[in-house]
């Protein structure tokens, strides 16, 4: 099933439950008429026994009466609860429902930037992109881009964020937290965003930029904005969705700038040659 299925079927839930509660308001009115009815008819019939000096009704009817109300009474009472219920489950679903908005909305961002990042083979404008990205729907105050160097093993930072890049080390594919992440391919979060302290070699946030099971780099986070306290679960999603398109972005604007400078050195031969 399909988001969008998922949010069609939850408002058609939510429209049930409305009706129901509708229903339910209605039905409680009706029984609060119907018990008034009740006990004036029995306030009647004992008044006319004290005025007219009538019969008085037979015990067992002004019991049934009595035991009519009561039965009224606990009717009411559930259906009461019944509207709360209902009202709680409503609830929920608006809240759900301002949660799968965001959740859409972050998306739909992701989806803009996503085509920026693939509009330009431009290396420096897709590292631009990216920033903007992690800053603006992620909501990262100090991090880092760093991509590997194939000869040489090490993750150099190539782009930062509320830092110099002077002052993050290199590090190595397999070392420190940092190493392990472009080793494995795997997410690192840590465990307590309020308890971390900054730490260069052991990031609150390290995803990995993968082609398939080929990384070329990591992201690196180190601190939130300030009006950020936690990771939301949509957040969990954009890291994976940002993390592919980042890694295709960047790896196809480093194949043009080599097939440029390649294109350009066969150029130069070839004036050479000519000349």
């Amino acid at each position: 099933m399909t988001d969008k299925e998922d949010d069609r079927g939850s408002l058609k839930r939510a429209e049930e439950f409305l009706q129901l509660f509708k229903k339910g308001a209605e039905f409680t009115q009706e029984l609060l008429k119907e018990n008034e009815r009740l006990r004036f008819q029995l306030l009647q019939t004992q008044g006319a026994s004290e005025t007219d000096a009538q019969p008085v009704p037979a015990s067992g009817e002004i019991e049934s009466l009595r035991q009519r109300i009561l039965e009224l009474e606990q009717e009411k009472l559930q259906i009461h609860e019944r509207i709360q219920q209902v009202e709680a489950e409503n609830h929920d679903f608006a809240t759900r429902y301002v949660e799968i908005e965001a959740e859409n909305n972050q998306l739909a961002n992701l989806y803009i930037a996503s085509y920026q990042l693939h509009s330009t083979l431009d290396s420096a404008e897709v590292l631009q992109v990216i920033s903007e990205i992690i800053i603006n729907l992620i909501g990262a105050e100090q991090f880092a881009i760093l991509l590997l160097e194939e000869k040489t093993g090490r993750l150099l930072a190539v782009a930062a964020e509320g830092m110099e890049l002077s002052d993050l080390p290199p590090a190595v594919i397999g070392k420190g937290v940092i190493g392990s992440v472009a080793q494995s391919g795997e997410n690192h979060f840590v465990e307590s965003i309020e308890s971390y302290q900054t730490d260069l070699e052991n990031p609150l946030v390290a995803i990995p930029l993968k082609i398939k099971e080929h990384v070329i780099g990591v992201i690196v986070i180190y601190s939130l904005l300030v009006q950020k306290h936690r990771f939301a679960e949509v957040d969990y999603e954009l890291f994976t969705l940002l993390a592919g398109h980042a890694a295709t972005a960047i790896f196809s604007s480093n194949l043009y700038a080599d097939s440029e400078r390649k294109l350009s050195t066969i150029q130069g031969f070839i004036g050479l040659l000519t000349k």
